[in-house]
């Protein structure tokens, strides 16, 4: 058969034996009009996962805030807190399930039917998210159901994208998935401001909802049009699929793509018998428990900046900066507007701030000075908020004893609960605060929003900890993600303008944290990780 000759040639071995397992296609030449054509339309297909997971994180912070919403679910303001930390939060929870049941399916039954299986489960919890049931309890089995589909998605398209592409094509395709998300982010928020003027009636938080049906569904259909991942077909002994597959994506069957069929082979071998009697426990040895616990800081720093938190909760946070108060129920309508489009604003700013990293910032500058000045320009920025805020709070509080009576308390003693009173006007105090947000979220899409996923797989450099390092990491991320969403919603109502003053504590901490502990490892090679870690020229400062 016409693969079985390729199979059984020599393997084309690249001269680095420790070749980074995204890389060791070196040899693929250039894609042709019709091979870009495919990889074009394999990339928007599974990025509808990336869309569908940006829009379901950016809807819901907007749909909480309808009248409508309230009275389909019979709950008032005194509860509006614990629904809207329950709503998030288990989701969240959700995707950390999903994204480890889906390692044994994606392994067993392979990427496409994984994907397929996220899509349909996806689909089947927006459905029990917009029926007006008057049950809380339906609502959130709903955002469970839809958590399960966005963990599983999410850790399945990148592996699949990295699999299926060229390797001159890989990091610009492998950031398109981030760009999709703040794409999603981007529409959700907008659907959520135009849906303010909608009549309050149950279809203004069906709509929003019910539109995240369409990328669901276009990423579940597609998978029909696409081919099995070549790494998984080989892997699972299947040269001749395998072959029938790359020469789709590439759409040629010339020397070239003989070439890099015979390495995916080499790698494949290779592997295998790097990873062959690997035990859990090996995790725990000195050099690698170092790189998982680097691993796993950098999720948990990722989620705790308040990047996460203000996607989440955007209108509630600007409520905060324009109202003094975070729950935008109690506001004016002329208020409860200007939040979203704020928030709207804030969406369009992590889709221009992405963009740039990806065209000017990817792989021109280090990890660590990036990590570092991110973190440190959200720190000034959220500690700015935070004075500015309190400054506020206290010029406007008719009594000193009465506005210290709880350090960052987020109740008004004032009987009008929004002070704009009506106006949608911004004060000078309130376009300063929106502004620092504005460049901290800037900051963050340039630094800790894209970096931690090149980091993660640079820091598990090894073929046989790669797998169980990078799913231990995602799980960190997702349970990290999980007490966020959830707390959120108490520290808004709780500290108010500390919460801010917390993020911007945390954010000066992990600079900190990157620049005593994390080494440099952008355009190394993987035997001079593997000897950073083993000790080899490492300092205490995480630098060479």
């Amino acid at each position: 058969m016409r693969s079985s000759v390729l199979v059984t040639e020599d393997d084309v071995r690249p001269e680095d034996p420790l070749i980074q397992h995204a890389d060791e296609e070196s040899s693929a030449p250039l894609p042709s009009r019709h091979a870009l054509f495919r990889l074009y339309w394999l990339t928007a297909i599974v990025c509808c996962g990336g869309l569908l997971f940006g829009y379901d994180s950016g809807v819901i912070g907007g749909v909480l805030t309808f009248d409508s919403f309230h009275r389909s679910f019979r709950y008032t303001a005194k509860n509006e807190t614990r629904v809207s930390a329950i709503a998030v939060g288990v989701q969240q929870a959700g995707a950390l399930v999903g994204s480890l049941v889906i390692w044994p399916l994606t392994n067993r039954l392979g990427r496409r039917p994984a994907m397929a299986i996220c899509s349909f489960v996806f689909c089947a919890g927006v459905i029990f998210e917009v029926l007006d049931t008057h049950a809380r309890s339906a609502f959130y089995l709903g955002r469970v159901i839809c958590g399960l589909g966005i963990g599983g998605s999410a850790t399945v398209i990148p592996i699949y994208l990295t699999e299926m592409s060229p390797t001159s094509m890989r990091a610009r395709l492998g950031s398109c998935y981030q760009f999709t998300f703040t794409i999603g982010i981007l529409i959700s928020y907008w659907i959520d401001y135009g849906m303010q003027y909608a009549p309050s009636n149950a279809a203004q938080w069906q709509i929003p909802l019910a539109l995240q049906l369409i990328p669901g569904a276009l990423m579940g259909v597609g998978m029909l049009t696409l081919h099995e991942s070549v790494r998984w077909l080989l892997s699972h002994d299947r040269p001749d699929q395998a072959w029938d597959s790359l020469t789709w994506i590439r759409a040629s069957r010339g020397p070239e793509v003989k070439a890099e069929f015979r390495a995916m082979q080499s790698a494949i071998e290779r592997d295998a018998h790097a990873t062959a009697d690997f035990s859990p426990w090996e995790l725990l040895q000195r050099a690698n428990a170092h790189r998982l616990i680097l691993g796993v800081a950098l999720f948990v720093c990722q989620q705790s900046t308040g990047a996460t938190a203000m996607a989440y909760f955007g209108p509630q946070f600007f409520a905060l900066l324009v109202g003094g108060r975070s729950d935008v129920s109690a506001a004016s309508d002329a208020t409860a507007r200007l939040t979203l489009l704020l928030t709207g604003i804030f969406g369009f700013l992590k889709v221009i701030s992405c963009l740039l990293f990806i065209v000017f910032v990817a792989d021109r500058f280090g990890r660590r000075p990036l990590l570092i000045l991110g973190a440190l320009a959200m720190s000034v920025c959220m500690l700015a908020t935070a004075v500015v805020l309190r400054a506020t709070s206290i010029a406007s509080s008719p009594s000193s004893s009465s506005s210290s009576s709880s350090a960052g308390s987020n109740h008004d003693p004032d009987p009008d609960p929004d002070p704009t009173h009506g106006s949608s006007s911004l004060s000078p105090a309130s376009l300063t605060t929106i502004l620092l947000i504005y460049l901290s979220i800037v900051a963050y899409n340039l630094s800790w929003g894209p970096l931690p996923w090149p980091c993660s797989a640079e820091l598990f450099s090894s073929a046989r900890i790669r797998e169980p390092g990078v799913a231990i990491g995602v799980a960190a991320q997702w349970l990290s993600n999980f007490g966020w969403s959830s707390a959120t919603p108490y520290l808004l109502q709780g500290l108010g303008w500390g919460t801010f003053g917390l993020f911007g504590v945390l954010d000066a901490g992990f600079a900190g944290l990157v620049y005593g502990f994390l080494p440099e490892t952008r355009g190394m090679r993987l035997e001079e990780i593997d000897s950073l870690f083993a000790g080899a020229g490492y300092a205490a400062g995480g630098r060479e």
